[in-house]
């Protein structure tokens, strides 16, 4: 996974960020890099996250914000400090590791293999197999959620708010992180609603070809989460203010025109079996 780098937003993650599963994984030869980025922590996360860069220099870098801004705009400043690298890949991770590490690996051979691809998002399904655990009330509230998104992005999406996320580094991803996000709670589906707006009339393959929602073989509820059924109501604001902004007819076109991707169009047997899989 050379030239893939996975952005890890952290607040006040000192008694939740598994030191150890991190020094595992970059043990592996092929292993990515990761930008961590500290959101203002009024704890030790800090000095935390030094000891790691300290200890392999070659695969950790942090960044350090002097105040918090939130999980939406310290991901966001996180990618495109990522991107200054020229990463081939970038995404983010959630800091307290529900979803595995080892499950950027499947992230990254999706995208690798299918140039079409320009996202690979996670989605929390619980399926015989799976380990996927999440508590009964965050699940049920999730897809009431999820169904409102989907219905309102046009999208077959089943979880936009999973927190792993890997995308191809180009101009039309740049974009979808230039500006502030207007919503904290739910950025995520702000990013699918970017991404649908900005491929509108641009003769680019559609949006379901371009985004491909992976199945978590793993996923668990990890005791502290920030986000609390109380947020819910606040997610359902965003979820107006997105629809309003992105969505809506006759909603005002972006500022700035998007710039379309500069992608090689020839095709290994791979990727081709791979799209052939994905269409049947």
């Amino acid at each position: 996974m050379k030239r893939c780098t996975i952005v890890i937003p952290c607040y006040n993650e000192t008694a939740r960020l598994d030191v150890a599963a991190f020094r595992r994984f970059v043990a592996e030869e092929d292993s990515p890099r990761f930008l961590l980025v500290n959101d203002g922590s009024t704890d030790d996360t800090l000095a935390v996250l030094q000891s790691l860069r300290d200890a392999v220099p070659e695969r950790f870098e942090v960044y350090d914000l002097p105040r918090n801004v939130g999980k939406a705009e310290a991901v966001r400043r996180g990618i495109l400090r990522a991107m200054e690298s020229e990463p081939e890949f970038v995404g983010f991770w959630d800091a307290d590791l529900a979803t595995p590490l080892d499950a950027i690996e499947e992230f990254f051979r999706l995208l690798k293999h299918d140039p079409d691809l320009q996202m690979v998002i996670g989605a929390r399904v619980k399926l015989l197999g799976r380990h996927v655990e999440r508590r009964a009330v965050r699940h049920y509230l999730g897809r009431v959620f999820s169904t409102m998104a989907s219905f309102l992005l046009g999208l077959p999406v089943y979880d936009t708010q999973c927190g792993a996320k890997l995308f191809r580094v180009n101009e039309e991803i740049r974009f979808l992180f230039e500006q502030p996000f207007r919503a904290n709670w739910i950025f995520d589906m702000e990013l699918l609603a970017r991404f649908l707006r900005g491929r509108r009339n641009t003769g680019l393959p559609p949006v379901e070809r371009a985004v491909y929602e992976l199945p978590l073989t793993q996923w668990h509820d990890v005791a502290g989460s920030k986000v609390k059924p109380l947020d819910f109501p606040k997610a359902l604001w965003e979820l107006v203010k997105i629809y309003w902004t992105y969505l809506r007819p006759g909603a005002a076109a972006p500022a700035k025109t998007l710039p379309l991707p500069q992608q090689d169009t020839a095709t290994d047997p791979s990727a081709d079996s791979h799209r052939r899989r994905r269409a049947a």
